[in-house]
């Protein structure tokens, strides 16, 4: 079961956002998912390595870029805080997990805060706590559905684009969607992106520039990251075979794409 806690309101370029979740898995299972690279690696994004401690680190790499956190708090089994560092502006951004373990499984909670600089950094913070929600509720469905299992990472970039209203038009059209077509949580929809399989499932979040789903064998999605569209896909099938990663394939489709 998910909820959103109140966030409190942005104020002059400062930011928290909170999310919580009650998940059919033990507290093992959930610090397992935050604080290890595998773990990490079913949910959020890019390939991840955890120093863990109260003096680690966090680095998740994706398209090329290593981007690593401080670990400011770690209570095994209970809290860990990862931070940023600050740069141009003051801007940072932090992450802390709580985990609680009661007679209905884990109570799993995150506060998300930060800071952003310049004029725009509203309509900046409402980008970032869209994608944070999708990586909350990626994180939920891989506790409830995946839990325990290695990931396959596929992530691909598309080439930068300067109007976004028109790209994802784009982009959904890509995968077989109509542009009225009205996606919600819990809709089942077949995708069918030209030249790889179709995929079929459950869509467990929709945004604004953001569409995921679940399938039979892992995690699907479509987002915005920065001026270019990404595929962030989590496979699980246990019959997929690492050394044919079907990230090239993914990455030519977004190329081809918005060729």
């Amino acid at each position: 079961m998910l909820n959103t806690p109140p966030e409190t309101q942005p104020s002059a370029g400062e930011w928290e956002t909170r999310a919580a979740a009650q998940v059919d898995a033990s507290p093992e299972q959930v610090w397992q998912a935050i604080t290890t690279g595998p773990g990490l690696n079913g949910w959020f994004v890019g390939e991840n390595e955890v120093d863990p401690g109260p003096r680690g680190a966090l680095r998740s790499t994706a398209g090329g870029y290593t981007d690593e956190l401080s670990v400011t708090a770690w209570e095994p089994g209970r809290r860990v805080t990862y931070r940023s560092q600050v740069g141009d502006g003051g801007r940072f951004y932090a992450l802390e997990w709580l985990v609680e373990g009661d007679a209905g499984g884990t109570r799993l909670r995150c506060v998300a805060s930060g800071f952003l600089p310049g004029d725009d950094w509203e309509a900046e913070f409402e980008s970032l706590k869209a994608g944070g929600a999708m990586y909350f509720q990626t994180l939920v469905e891989y506790l409830t559905h995946f839990r325990g299992q290695t990931a396959l990472v596929v992530d691909a970039f598309g080439p930068p684009m300067a109007d976004w209203e028109r790209a994802w038009r784009v982009l959904t059209g890509g995968l077989g969607l109509a542009s009225d077509t009205n996606v919600a949580i819990g809709d089942r929809v077949r995708l069918a992106p030209a030249g790889l399989p179709p995929i079929e499932g459950e869509v467990y979040c929709v945004a604004p520039y953001v569409l995921a789903l679940r399938a039979a064998d892992g995690l699907y999605r479509f987002i915005k990251a920065g001026p270019s569209g990404m595929v962030s896909h989590r496979i699980f099938a246990p019959d997929v075979d690492p050394q044919h990663n079907p990230e090239p394939a993914w990455q030519a489709w977004l190329g081809q794409l918005f060729a």
